[in-house]
């Protein structure tokens, strides 16, 4: 295996951890809201406070990455995140869960970008979709296989002990990763000479200098488009981590024992869609070039989910539902890989930056709609805000004929 696989497969297997921890908050929710007499409405803001923290301290943690280097930076994400997965686990009530998870926010900010800083060293720019789709279909495996993980645990030994168990994995990651990797491909003394020529010929990284800010780099009409079209897709895509069980539970009458195999199948045909999303791209770009080759996939993909989620809303049968919301996030996915390797294109040297400029939109997004969801189910019922998600991410797929890949910022 080449050198770069095998810290593609490192992350792949970070992202994994990512999305277990995110999604066992989301599966623990009916018990969790049940023991701590929590109401949507409050389940709403817990939700929220994550994404909020995770939206504010994206960017500062990727300009991080920019200065320091991804290595150190994710040390740092992991550890802290671990602990306060771990103090979930001690949460007694409202106030606690929502400090507690805003804090893990402020923990996972930084984690994507980071990977992507990693990703645009290691990787030619052609093949950063791919590897993208790796990363991103892994965080689906992730989230896919934490029913089956966690609801188990939370059942022998309730819901506090599935945290204290993905906290010390976290651990785990961290000291192989501070043993194990270089950050840059040329400190690496067991890559082939012939990878590593290929590397540095095609990783085609900008020289943008040292002491850019942020403002300059957001004073960029195509980084703007790439920002707002993200901010529909996360919309969409922080529905079903977030508020998927909760709403099947609630919204559809769902038992905790049907849970476990139904809210992984979105997860699971997701994964599916991030990988063909990263290499449908890569191809097309070196068919049509990376203005079109990134713009086609994303575009298909968040139209057709945007008609399945509507349409999901509007039917009574649970199956057919299901299935919808299903095939639809396997579509809305494949705008992941694709909207991270652009972030690397027109970011060059400040991916981490230009990257988590676009994933802070998104979280921003997600976060008022995450709180929002609560409200509006309380008031018009479980499946009008499903409904609304549609038609932002039809938005999504049309701001996508804005962003040009070829234009760096």
């Amino acid at each position: 295996m080449k050198k770069r696989h095998q810290v593609l497969l490192v992350l792949a297997i970070l992202s994994i951890i990512t999305f277990l921890d995110r999604i066992a908050f989301s599966t623990a929710g009916e018990r969790i809201t049940k023991e701590l007499d929590l109401s949507a409405v409050q389940w709403g803001w817990i939700l929220g406070s994550f994404t909020l923290a995770y939206a504010l301290f994206e960017i500062p943690t990727g300009l991080l990455g920019d200065k320091m280097g991804a290595k150190s930076v994710l040390i740092r994400v992991v550890l802290w995140w671990s602990f306060f997965t771990i103090l979930t686990g001690f949460a007694t009530g409202f106030v606690s869960l929502l400090v507690i998870r805003f804090l893990f926010g402020i923990g996972e900010a930084g984690a994507y970008p980071n990977m992507a800083i990693t990703v645009a060293k290691w990787f030619p720019a052609n093949e950063r979709g791919q590897a993208q789709a790796i990363i991103w279909g892994a965080s689906r495996i992730g989230a896919g296989l934490t029913p089956f993980l966690v609801i188990p645990i939370q059942q022998k030994f309730g819901w506090q002990a599935s945290f204290y168990v993905l906290g010390g994995v976290g651990v785990i990651w961290v000291i192989f990763w501070q043993l194990w990797h270089k950050e840059d491909p040329t400190e690496a003394k067991d890559i082939a000479e012939n990878e590593l020529a290929d590397i540095l010929k095609n990783r085609q990284l900008s020289s943008h200098s040292g002491d850019i800010s942020i403002f300059k780099l957001l004073n960029n009409k195509n980084l703007w488009y790439l920002m707002a079209m993200y901010a529909c897709y996360a919309t969409g895509v922080y529905f079903f981590q977030s508020w998927l069980p909760k709403y099947l539970q609630q919204g559809r009458g769902i038992s905790e024992d049907q849970l476990k195999y139904i809210s992984a199948a979105p997860f699971l045909l997701a994964t599916i869609g991030c990988f063909l999303g990263g290499f449908l791209s890569d191809i097309l770009v070196k068919k049509y070039g990376k203005k079109w080759g990134r713009r086609i996939v994303p575009i298909v993909g968040l139209g057709v989910s945007g008609v399945f989620l509507i349409v999901s809303a509007l039917t009574v049968n649970n199956t057919v539902a299901i299935i919808l919301l299903s095939v639809g996030m396997a579509f809305m996915d494949v705008t992941a890989p694709v909207a991270w390797a652009v972030s690397m294109d027109i970011g060059g040297t400040r991916s981490g930056s230009i990257s988590g400029a676009m994933n802070s939109a998104g979280l921003l997004a997600a976060y008022c709609s995450t709180v929002s969801f609560g409200y509006l189910a309380t008031n018009f019922g479980y499946n009008f805000p499903v409904l609304l998600l549609g038609i932002v991410v039809i938005i999504g797929a049309f701001l996508w004929l804005k962003i040009n890949a070829e234009e760096q910022v």
